[in-house]
């Protein structure tokens, strides 16, 4: 394995023609850093960004891509995962697994493959029981980003008739009136430029968020089951912004996970570069179309 520095960190290096990733070893599991080769890391940079946990200690957040245990709880979605992670490589496949969470028995891994020719990865996200009674949890895959840029989160477009198509949960701290997002019909547009918190989540049966940064447009996909329950009011996806980072979230339906069961939640990733950034529904779906994010795979 490539070892490098990087914010102070351990990392393994993970890459293809155009493409570059760095995993923390020294801590996480966390992906730390994304960027075409020869351009700027789009993650979050947070080395000292930290919340206090009621046991007095400081959980830090160090930017990039982590994975959680839904739903949020102070007491067990934030457990400390300040300690070396076992990284295991074969071929263009990282396998990062961070040891057995104490607190509720929760082991997790996260298992990267990179395509050899596109700037595409599949990332699965896996909780694994090591406990000794069931848990109730769903596997949810975080993305940090830098600020500066802005997220499309697309809305279902299913004609229903009489019957809703569409519904949103939303925060205590999130204003309605944010002159940094653009409420549109089929899509939400959010500019990563706020000075206070905003969260907005949603069933996603388009499957798929965006973040736009410098030209360079970042996609997410994952699978929306229809008949499962999701945590959040039903949401599968979720964006959260501050003044430090834009966060795009993914979860897994809600499960059960006996002693010794696992569940795995997987992310498509992809990367297109010399993207405009959309300023309206018109110019969002216009990059859609360009760049063919719609059509069956």
């Amino acid at each position: 394995m490539q070892i490098t520095k990087f914010l102070d960190y351990d990392c393994v290096t993970l890459e293809n023609a155009s493409l570059s990733l760095l995993v923390t070893q020294s801590v996480g599991p966390r992906i730390i850093s994304m960027r075409f080769k020869g351009g700027e890391n789009m993650f979050a940079e947070l080395p000292d960004y930290v919340t206090e946990l009621p046991d007095g200690k400081m959980f830090h957040f160090y930017g990039g891509h982590r994975l959680w245990c839904a739903p949020e709880d102070i007491q067990r979605t934030y457990s400390h995962d300040d300690s070396p992670v076992d990284i295991v490589q074969k071929g263009n496949s990282l396998s990062v697994t961070q040891p057995v969470e104490a607190r509720i028995g929760i082991e997790k891994n996260i298992h990267i493959t990179l395509l050899e020719d596109k700037p595409h990865l599949a990332i699965r996200h896996t909780l694994t029981n090591r406990g000794q009674r069931p848990v109730e949890c769903a596997p949810w895959a975080i993305t940090q980003f830098k600020t500066g840029g802005a997220a499309i989160l697309p809305q279902s477009r299913e004609q229903t008739t009489f019957l809703p198509n569409r519904s949103l949960a939303l925060w205590p701290y999130t204003d309605f009136t944010n002159p940094f997002v653009r409420w549109g019909n089929s899509y939400i547009l959010v500019r990563a430029e706020m000075r206070t918190a905003f969260k907005v989540g949603f069933p996603n049966p388009r499957g798929w968020l965006a973040y736009w940064l410098s030209e360079t447009l970042f996609v997410k996909r994952a699978d929306y089951d229809p008949q499962s329950a999701y945590y959040d009011f039903g949401s599968s996806s979720e964006c959260y912004c501050n003044d430090q980072f834009l966060e795009l979230e993914t979860q897994a339906p809600i499960g059960v996970l006996a002693p010794e069961e696992s569940v795995t939640h997987t992310e498509m990733w992809e990367l297109y570069a010399d993207v405009d950034l959309p300023a309206d529904e018109a110019a969002i779906q216009t990059i859609i179309d360009q760049l063919g994010l719609e059509k069956p795979k």
